[in-house]
């Protein structure tokens, strides 16, 4: 990271030529240009959907996993690990054939006779938001089952015995105790986000690019490394305030339970 950031400071003259420089071009560029403003913009609006929703759809089966009482939870866990076993790349590819216009979901429109043409359902900003959440879930159930797992199983019963109905046991009892468990997976998936550009490339359209796509763009379109290696610090340092904020309030012994 150090390299990378003493890379910033050089000035890119051509085409992968850059002369040793201590300059601030680059730096100056980023702060004055409002292309990169806008795309810190949409990376942090979209990670913050993704996060909200990837939150409320994966309290759901963490909480199943955790208050079930099947005999082999084990098997529920090698469900919920199993999308890692496949290259997340893989996975994203997958969703062109469910929403493109030969996929199943138009496929199966078409032979019910309920549309004639496909439907245009890729390259959208909903697109990416599914090829988010299919991809970075998992790390959200994860974490609130390692949080609810550590939750006494009386202390629900104890909440009903004294008037609470069930509802109010769980909102007032399991859900504040699931919290450090929510604030690690909504971390790991914001960061997760912000920082992802394969994603919007293969299910994006020409608008639905994040900070990520910029410095890919900067690097391996442009061939200008100084100006890639400026934006990638930039969003270390932007990613690095959540992470520094999120450890101030919850701590980060969360996230080693969740993978230890």
């Amino acid at each position: 990271m150090s390299f990378i950031l003493v890379y910033s400071f050089y000035e890119n003259v051509d085409l992968a030529v850059d002369v040793a420089a201590f300059q601030f071009s680059n730096w100056r560029e980023l702060f004055t240009d409002d292309y990169y403003h806008y795309a810190i913009w949409k990376t942090l609006r979209m990670s913050i959907i993704v996060t909200a929703l990837a939150a409320v759809l994966g309290y759901i089966p963490a909480y199943f996993i955790a208050m079930t009482r099947f005999r082999h939870k084990w098997l529920l866990l090698l469900l919920l690990i199993l999308p890692f076993w496949v290259s997340f790349i893989i996975r994203t590819l997958s969703w062109i054939h469910i929403l493109g216009n030969q996929g199943a979901i138009n496929g199966v429109l078409q032979w019910l006779g309920i549309v004639e043409e496909p439907v245009a359902m890729m390259f959208t900003e909903l697109t990416v938001i599914i090829g988010f959440l299919h991809v970075f879930l998992p790390y959200m159930i994860l974490n609130i089952y390692v949080s609810l797992e550590g939750i006494d199983r009386n202390l629900e019963p104890a909440a009903r015995t004294l008037g609470c109905t069930p509802w109010q046991a769980f909102r007032e009892v399991t859900l504040p105790l699931s919290i450090p468990g929510l604030g690690a997976g909504c971390l790991l998936v914001f960061v997760l986000t912000a920082g992802s550009y394969v994603t919007p490339l293969i299910l994006g359209g020409p608008d639905d690019f994040l900070f990520g796509n910029l410095i890919y763009d900067a690097i391996i379109s442009e061939l200008n490394w100084p100006m890639g290696a400026t934006l990638s610090f930039a969003l270390l340092l932007l990613l690095g305030l959540v992470v520094v904020a999120y450890s101030r309030m919850m701590g980060l012994n969360q996230l080693y339970k969740a993978f230890s």
